[in-house]
């Protein structure tokens, strides 16, 4: 060892410059080692599919859900915000109920329920300042949204009870089947998971990584195969499992294309020969982004499937909210939930009063 640093110590002084590079090299090759390590200890929790969320199957002890009024903030702006930027110090009259009458068409409310609210601020709001005006129109949509709160706890209609999930391509339906799988096993249940979007394989990736996390069966086919076949076989693994839920999964077609919207009707005769009453629950999940366009799309859906609740999400980063009053008005389909983050918990049980409440705390 001795001589190995005499020949060390002889080759640095002829080369300067180098034992300069190689001092220089050192600490480097000790950061890259370190991120290596790192990076192989995190293998085994980072997400296989690029984008996919974290889950937790329940909130962390000591960190509570965000407020529901910092997530409806843009929407309370965009509806509530601009009613008293509008009105100011002045009284309801003609002019203020024309400026209201724009306001309201552009708030992604829809022209039915815009013009019904239109109508009930001029029957009791005429007159009244910006206070008595924001009383009239925060009564009249909490009415509304309480014709179509969930009438209490999910009761179970089946063994196993079959929920069907239906929603374009990117309305967040997936990661909307992978949260409420992850609220059941929390509460102690057993879920198999059917990967019915046959027609996009990340979609099938997407649901056996929340079925690895949370702990259940995901039955997948064939990319491309046919999606009832799929939802046969998970109704049927999930009977001959003793499973207390099972949560299928639909390809997320265009509702304007009649042939796929006629395919969703025969996946729902299928499911319900082979477990008699099935679906049980039929859920079309709707991307609040898309405003007007969510109407239209459940109207599609409900006529091909006979849609049982609506789950309305990515509330927390848009200003389009107002359609959830719309689509309460247009169709009276319970709201079961709303999306208003990443999180497991974040997808929340709908509260009309509390949606309410969130919208007009300004």
């Amino acid at each position: 060892m001795t001589e190995l640093w005499h020949d060390f110590g002889i080759w640095a002084g002829a080369h300067p410059l180098a034992l300069v590079l190689l001092a220089a090299a050192i600490p480097v090759a000790i950061l890259v080692a370190y991120a290596l390590l790192e990076r192989r200890r995190g293998a085994a929790v980072e997400p296989v599919l690029a984008g996919a969320p974290a889950v937790e199957v329940a909130p962390v002890a000591g960190h509570p859900p965000v407020r529901l009024a910092a997530r409806l903030r843009r929407t309370s702006e965009t509806l509530v915000g601009r009613v008293g930027a509008l009105v100011g110090g002045r009284r309801v009259d003609a002019a203020v109920l024309d400026e209201l009458e724009t306001l309201l068409f552009s708030a992604d409310l829809g022209v039915k329920t815009a013009d019904s609210l239109l109508s009930r601020v001029k029957q009791e709001a005429t007159g009244a300042d910006v206070d008595g005006l924001r009383r009239v129109l925060h009564d009249a949509i909490l009415e509304k949204l309480r014709r179509v709160e969930p009438d209490g706890a999910l009761e179970k209609r089946g063994s196993p009870h079959v929920i069907l999930v239906l929603g374009v391509n990117g309305s967040g339906k997936t990661t909307t089947i992978g949260k409420l799988a992850a609220r059941f096993r929390a509460q102690g249940e057993r879920v198999v998971l059917g990967a019915g979007d046959t027609f996009r394989a990340a979609a099938v990736e997407q649901l056996q990584i929340w079925g690895e996390r949370i702990g259940c069966d995901v039955i997948a086919g064939p990319s491309g195969g046919d999606p009832s076949a799929v939802a046969f076989d998970a109704v049927k693994a999930a009977v001959a499992r003793g499973a207390d839920v099972a949560i299928i999964d639909t390809a997320g077609r265009l509702q304007t294309r009649r042939p796929l919207m006629e395919e969703l009707a025969k996946l729902v005769r299928v499911i319900g020969r082979e477990l008699e009453g099935a679906p049980h629950e039929t859920l079309l999940v709707l991307d609040a982004n898309t405003g007007q366009n969510a109407i239209s799309q459940a109207r599609e859906f409900t006529e091909a499937a006979g849609v049982t609740g609506l789950v309305l999400t990515k509330l927390d980063g848009t200003a389009k909210g107002g359609v959830i009053v719309g689509l309460a008005d247009e169709f009276g389909i319970p709201v079961k939930h709303v999306g208003v983050g990443e999180a497991v918990e974040d997808l929340r049980d709908f509260s009309a009063e509390e949606f309410v409440e969130a919208l007009f705390e300004t």
